[in-house]
């Protein structure tokens, strides 16, 4: 049962995640949702300050977590600090009795992911991993397609800039679409193939990676931050029926196979280079569609479906485990980029 409860909440980090979500939490404040952003933490209290006065907010800057918890009565929490400080920030909050949001990827290691677990479940604690592009609306609008997805391609190119610099880029721009791949093709990873190489940075920027699942699905994927353009799309392939995924734009493109009906498909989209008609079958059509897309900024319908989770104390839809699944994958990604790497004597 939804009940109206105001929702107390702060931003432990304020970089630039940190910055975005103190950002819609207070549009989701002004907007009249039961949110109230009290602080922003950032061991450089100057930059908490920097952010607060840019947002023009209310909320109070602190320079640590433990300053935080000695002045302020919170419900619930962003953790937006670099990925080795998850585990101790989140575990602090939450013995304090928080819920958290921690953003992806949900620790350095699987030990520490497990460590955040134990105490989420000692703790009776809220624990949501910022998988963002579960809320992406184009995401959102195509769950409904999915039947079996036999094959993936998925890219996603990104410019150089440094930030994430602490993680491979795996772990920062990849790691988006093996939780949602995971997420779609519902069945265990059976064999793996993966290369990459630092360009630009100390670390692996660009890789390519092939998965083979028990279902017998198989799903190819190339994430870079060092390209001269911004892609992020996803396409995938299953029985009658091919679905592609532009994140950027939000939105959605189907072609699929249908009993013939003339009068719909003339009311279908133009797709050049594509016949209605299929080929050898008059009964049987190839119709392009453009599924519906409720826009939505996918961080305010995360942030909605955390402080929704917190309010009404219920599992939410991203949880610890997800962003386990999503990390344990990631890292054997990144353990097979570096047996590649000697193999190919390579400085990793």
């Amino acid at each position: 049962m939804t009940t109206s409860l105001k929702v107390t909440v702060a931003v432990i980090g304020a970089g630039s995640f940190g910055r975005n979500h103190a950002r819609v939490y207070s549009e989701l404040q002004k907007s009249g949702e039961p949110v109230e952003l009290l602080a922003i933490v950032d061991q450089n209290r100057a930059r908490a300050e920097q952010v607060i006065a840019e947002l023009g907010l209310s909320a109070r800057a602190y320079g640590s977590v433990k300053e935080l918890l000695a002045s302020e009565k919170l419900k619930a929490a962003s953790v937006a600090v670099p990925t080795v400080h998850h585990l101790e920030v989140a575990r602090a909050l939450m013995h304090a009795g928080i819920d958290v949001l921690i953003e992806k990827p949900v620790a350095s290691s699987l030990h520490e992911a497990d460590n955040l677990i134990s105490v989420a479940k000692e703790t009776g604690r809220i624990a949501m991993v910022g998988h963002l592009e579960r809320f992406n609306p184009a995401i959102r609008a195509t769950l409904p397609l999915v039947t079996r997805p036999m094959f993936f391609e998925v890219h996603r190119l990104s410019v150089f800039t440094a930030r994430a610099l602490d993680v491979d880029v795996v772990l920062d721009l990849m790691i988006h679409d093996l939780d949602i791949v995971l997420w779609l093709a519902r069945s265990p990873v059976s064999e793996l193939h993966a290369v990459g190489i630092p360009i630009l940075s100390d670390k692996v920027d660009i890789a390519n990676v092939r998965l083979e699942f028990e279902s017998g699905c198989v799903a190819n994927f190339t994430a870079s931050r060092v390209s001269t353009e911004r892609v992020r799309k996803l396409r995938f392939f299953q029985p009658r029926q091919y679905v592609s995924v532009d994140y950027g734009r939000r939105d959605v493109f189907t072609l699929s196979v249908q009993p013939s009906d003339p009068q719909a498909n003339s009311a279908a989209p133009e797709v050049p280079g594509f016949d209605i008609a299929l080929p050898g079958n008059s009964n049987l059509a190839i119709v392009p569609s453009k599924p519906a897309v409720q826009d939505e900024e996918p961080l305010r319908a995360e942030l909605r479906a955390f402080i929704d989770a917190v309010r009404n104390r219920t599992q939410p839809p991203v949880t610890l485990h997800d962003g386990r699944a999503a990390l344990e994958l990631a890292l054997q990604i990144l353990g097979q980029i570096g047996e590649h790497a000697r193999r190919a004597k390579l400085s990793l």
